[in-house]
């Protein structure tokens, strides 16, 4: 896992946002399409908010995933990340989408929507996952301990309390009584399985955390781990997140 620290909060985004551009390019100009998963968080906005703006990439060729939504939750909802997403980067790609697969967490049948999700995500590779890291280390929404071995492509998942506080934190949700328990989550094997990974991670509050993921044993006792096994995985800090890591 390479890691790169900006200046600031936009420098480490623009970074990351040349980083995930430059393999989306790449797979349109070899196969005419690109297939990517993006997050959401308050880690996200700077990222996403460059990459829209990256040149010379040709989103009617783009299909796009997200990584996770709570069970329950109205897309009308403040915290839905179906909303933050239409909001925050499918409305803002300056051509639309070729298309953009949310995962329902209103769904009423759990098992069908995932099996449904799982068949669009088998079609073809990804080719880059752009995601973040949670103060307790979660991935998506894979707290600890994670999963590691579940091949299926989402899962649902039991919230732990620091990552419902996480979302208290950010101004998501009033109380941590109003935080879902529950979400959809995609897997760790299916983050892996990406050809490249595009991690992005800023604010001190997370520098624990990006310690563990960079520095610390592959565990599922602090899922980001498992991104030191990926081939090509870049990991984009602002000064703050890098500031426990030995090297900084």
């Amino acid at each position: 896992m390479k890691t790169i620290i900006g200046k600031d909060k936009t420098d480490m985004a623009a970074k990351a946002a040349d980083f995930a551009a430059e393999r989306i390019r790449k797979a349109i100009a070899d196969r005419g399409e690109a297939r990517v998963i993006v997050a959401t968080g308050a880690s996200q906005f700077e990222f996403l908010e460059a990459l829209v703006k990256e040149p010379g990439i040709d989103w009617t060729k783009v299909t796009g995933f997200h990584l996770d939504e709570y069970v329950g939750l109205p897309v009308s909802h403040k915290a839905s990340f179906r909303n933050y997403m239409r909001e925050r980067f499918v409305s803002k790609t300056p051509q639309p989408m070729k298309a953009f697969n949310e995962v329902n967490g209103e769904a009423e049948d759990p098992k069908a929507e995932i099996a449904r999700l799982q068949k669009l995500l088998r079609e073809a590779p990804i080719d880059v996952a752009c995601v973040g890291i949670g103060e307790n280390g979660h991935l998506a929404f894979n707290d600890p301990p994670a999963d590691f071995n579940t091949e299926d492509s989402y899962i649902v998942v039991n919230l732990d309390e620091k990552c419902r506080n996480q979302q208290v934190g950010e101004g998501w949700f009033a109380t941590i009584d109003d935080v879902p328990k529950q979400a959809f989550s995609m897997t760790i094997k299916q983050i892996m399985w990406s050809r490249a990974i595009c991690c992005t991670c800023p604010d001190a509050r997370k520098a624990d955390a990006v310690r563990g993921a960079v520095e610390g044993p592959v565990t599922n006792m602090l899922p980001s781990s498992v991104m030191q096994l990926h081939p090509d995985c870049a990991l984009f800090l602002d000064p703050a997140s890098a500031s426990k890591l030995s090297c900084h």
